[in-house]
């Protein structure tokens, strides 16, 4: 069985937190991880970590928070980048129109740019999306190469059955443990069994019982056990097909695991 944790920002947890972390997941059984960065310039810090740990890869790309970053030369600089073995998707990209740190029409832009890169390089991306569901459908529709993991998913149904159509996968967080989160939770009966996967969103949204409290990559394991509970299955079964889903989107990682 590999349980893997799909979204998890370990360049967010202090230093000299990192071993622990990893070390108290491998413990409950977590077999793998992504850390997806948020700007270009945390390549070489998350580069270094995945290198020390055979189980870890990571997405490198810009977030739509840190779109107004991206300049000239970034995305030749990204290309460089994802030629290292360990980085198997780009990303975290996408659009975030609830805060907007970003303009839109750069985010858009900067999305793109990362979307056509991954296409080229026959890369997954890790997608952000908040409160900006037509714009993101509209842009898929104009992409019909791209490969996502639509992470944290939260975009509801009609949402869910068109990227499902596509071909694209949802990850799901700690938010299915909460309970009023019922909007997230409805996706959970129409999303195929290979199409689904978990994740932590380390450092943020820590499921039940640890809401409210620094979320950790070992507490994918409640969450895996939310979805069981949800579907009818076993964690272990759980365990196992988010795992095959999980090598089967980001393929790089499987040749190097």
């Amino acid at each position: 069985m590999s349980l893997i944790d799909s979204h998890c920002h370990l360049q967010s947890v202090p230093p000299d937190e990192r071993e622990r972390a990893l070390d108290d997941a491998r413990e409950r059984g977590v077999r793998g991880f992504l850390v997806p960065a948020i700007r270009l310039d945390d390549a070489d810090e998350i580069l270094a970590l995945c290198h020390k740990h055979p189980d870890v890869w990571c997405a490198l790309g810009v977030h739509p928070h840190d779109a107004s970053t991206w300049k000239e030369g970034d995305r030749e600089r990204l290309r460089g980048l994802l030629s290292d073995p360990r980085a198997v998707a780009v990303g975290e990209c996408g659009l975030d129109f609830y805060y907007d740190h970003s303009p839109r029409e750069v985010q858009l832009r900067v999305m793109r740019d990362q979307w056509e890169l991954a296409v080229e390089l026959d890369l997954p991306v890790v997608v952000h999306n908040r409160d900006s569901n037509e714009e993101m459908l509209a842009a898929i529709r104009e992409l019909p190469g791209l490969k996502a993991d639509f992470h944290s998913f939260a975009g509801g149904l009609d949402m869910a059955r068109e990227l499902i159509h596509r071909g694209h996968y949802l990850g799901l967080s700690g938010m299915i443990t909460f309970p009023k989160a019922d909007n997230v939770r409805e996706v959970i009966p129409i999303l195929p069994p290979d199409r689904c996967l978990v994740e932590t969103d380390t450092p943020y949204l820590a499921p039940i019982p640890y809401r409210g409290k620094p979320n950790r990559p070992a507490y994918v394991v409640e969450i895996a056990a939310r979805l069981a509970q949800e579907t009818g299955e076993t964690a272990e079964q759980v365990w196992q097909r988010t795992g095959e889903s999980f090598f089967r989107l980001f393929a790089k990682a499987a040749a190097r695991c």
